[in-house]
């Protein structure tokens, strides 16, 4: 047995959310349909197909459940779609489909009995897309038959099958079938759309972590489970509370790549809940996800194992509780003349992309090009390198200058020290900026030789040095060393 059910003029979708839960849209005739049959074919936006058979057990008998379709569809509540609907029960989909469009109310069709129905309905209301007719051979197909005086699908029904095939062919008989609502196919199953949320109301407030853990390994494990039937992951999680004082407290996960792992989703909430707790009890949560296709990593058989991008979340994630979020990432270096300006970002794996193989022509080129091979020479020499150590902090240094040139340097903390007599010098090169702030800087910078007892041969070999002064304080530094 097969119940079609039918919207009529009222709007068909209605908000349809627990109260207290945040929002999840209109609820449409199809969902409201699979609140009664996991089988459901949508044929149009206002008409859907069930299969009600083996439904008795839960709702009774057919006739019941279809009475309590009609009832449920008028309820406001949740659930219900808060307008009035049309519901028929018939032998097969399509009688059901007729009967459900064109006749009001709660209609019941006996098998074999179809007639006493649909017999009445005009040919135009023939529902030809059922049977996989287009429209301008159903409209050709009808056109005749006007001409021959039918008007009704009850006379379409009576003309004899072996005429009806010889002069409307294969596509006449389906139709004939239609109208005498004889067809037998499957249902074209509407399947239904994923959910990636998930939802409690408490019986009682939780304040604790411990309770709360549980609830929300509870609702991670649904939504990863549902993850995995679709072979998608996720990267930004929501979780909302709503708490004992009307409030609502938001946790959001925003990863750097897509993972479905519902205990690494668990630290991470449970850190992140550490570190920003609720101020009130909890007494509903609702979870919601944004699908997205998984990571996909392939290496090769010589490359070593990074690590697993789920460990090094969960690491960052305790870090962050110690240092502060804002105290850990990888460093960005700013697009501006500031000494030593740099950002924190967060950190993510970026997957190398290796280049293609080059062709014969290339390698060959490769093999026999020597136009640079001085400029690279040069470059890979050690002799022509320079290396820079920055000290952080820099070190306050007590200068002896001579007419603004130094010529002596005393600077110390508890790891190094630098003093001594200022050999050769460059400099000075004046940097400022930033006027406008606070934190302007403004300062002279050099690169001095101080002496030390390291020789090469029979010459002292003085150590290079990068010292400073601020314009505003007056004061010397010394910034870093050459190696």
């Amino acid at each position: 047995m097969f119940a079609s059910i039918c919207g009529q003029n009222t709007p068909l979708e209605v908000s349809s959310t627990p109260a207290g839960l945040p929002g999840r849209g209109p609820r449409s005739l199809a969902e409201f349909a699979y609140t009664f049959s996991p089988l459901v074919e949508e044929t149009a936006a206002d008409t859907v197909v069930i299969d009600v058979e083996g439904c008795a057990l839960r709702f009774g008998s057919a006739y019941e459940l279809v009475d309590q379709i009609a009832k449920q569809a008028k309820s406001t509540a949740a659930g219900g779609l808060g307008c009035k609907v049309n519901v028929a029960l018939a032998a097969n989909p399509d009688a059901a489909i007729h009967a459900a469009k064109f006749c009001e109310g709660v209609t019941f069709t006996a098998p074999g009995e179809e007639l006493t129905c649909l017999g009445n309905l005009p040919l135009k209301a023939l529902q030809y897309s059922l049977v996989g007719i287009e429209e301008k051979q159903a409209a050709e197909i009808l056109e005749t038959l006007k001409l021959w005086g039918v008007r009704t699908f009850k006379e379409f029904a009576e003309l004899p099958v072996t005429g009806v095939s010889e002069r409307l062919g294969q596509d006449g008989l389906k139709l004939q079938q239609l109208a005498s609502g004889k067809t037998n196919r499957h249902l074209k199953l509407k399947q239904a759309e994923p959910v990636f949320t998930n939802s409690i109301e408490l019986e009682y407030p939780i304040v604790e972590l411990e309770p709360l853990s549980f609830i929300l390994a509870r609702l991670l494990n649904q939504i990863c489970a549902s993850l995995n039937s679709y072979a998608l992951a996720t990267n930004a999680i929501q979780v909302e509370m709503k708490l004992e004082n009307g409030a609502t407290h938001e946790l959001k996960l925003n990863l750097p790549y897509p993972m479905r792992d519902h205990k690494v989703f668990l630290k991470l909430l449970l850190l992140d809940t550490e570190m920003h707790p609720p101020p009130s009890a909890v007494v509903a949560i609702f979870i919601n996800c944004e699908p997205v296709k998984p990571r996909l990593l392939q290496t090769g058989l010589f490359i070593p194992l990074a690590p697993e991008p789920e460990k090094l979340e969960l690491t960052l994630a305790r870090l962050a509780k110690l240092v502060g979020p804002a105290n850990i990432g990888s460093p960005e270096l700013l697009d501006t003349h500031r000494p030593d300006a740099f950002r924190i970002n967060r950190f993510e794996l970026k997957e190398s992309k290796r280049g293609r193989a080059k062709g014969k022509g290339q390698r060959a080129k490769g093999k026999g090009e020597t136009g640079n091979s001085n400029s690279k020479s040069e470059i890979r020499n050690p002799k022509f390198r320079l290396g820079f150590r920055v000290f952080r902090p820099p070190l306050r240094a007590i200068v002896q200058a001579e007419q603004g040139y130094p010529r002596e340097i005393s600077a110390w903390d508890k790891n190094r020290s630098v003093y001594g007599r200022v050999v050769c010098l460059a400099g000075p090169w004046r940097t400022s900026g930033d006027w406008w702030r606070s934190d302007l800087w403004a300062r002279d910078e050099w690169d001095v030789g101080v002496e030390s007892n390291s020789k090469i041969g029979a010459f002292p070999q003085p150590v290079l040095y990068r010292i400073y002064r601020e314009l505003r304080s007056k004061e010397w530094f010394v910034e870093g060393v050459y190696d």
